[in-house]
């Protein structure tokens, strides 16, 4: 079993500061950037849960929930790696990318 419990919290972290931001910082391209995440969290997690489909894309619900998405997508990514634990080195880049948007963006 692979341990993914810096994986749900560094999103996790990174989901509560994206909804403290107010709209006029959101706007552009900070909720961009989390939603770009978001999406890419979620098409690995679909990958692994469905390989040899096509991840079905996450929709653009708006502003106020990129930080929802991103929480929601690394977790169905943690729950969908658990059981692999040779899989470790993609947790470590969700991991890596959650920070790095984190640190880009001020967060």
């Amino acid at each position: 079993m692979l341990d993914c419990t810096t994986l749900r919290e560094a999103a996790g972290t990174l989901a509560g500061r994206y909804r403290s931001l107010p709209q006029s910082r959101l706007r552009g391209e900070p909720a961009a950037a989390g939603l770009a995440l978001a999406r890419e969290l979620a098409a690995r997690a679909q990958r692994i849960e469905f390989p040899g489909r096509e991840p079905l894309p996450l929709p653009d619900d708006g502003i106020f929930a990129v930080g929802d998405q991103i929480a929601v997508a690394a977790h169905e990514l943690a729950a969908a790696l658990e059981p692999h634990p040779e899989l470790a080195g993609v947790r470590d880049e969700a991991v890596s990318r959650i920070r790095d948007t984190a640190s880009r963006w001020g967060l």
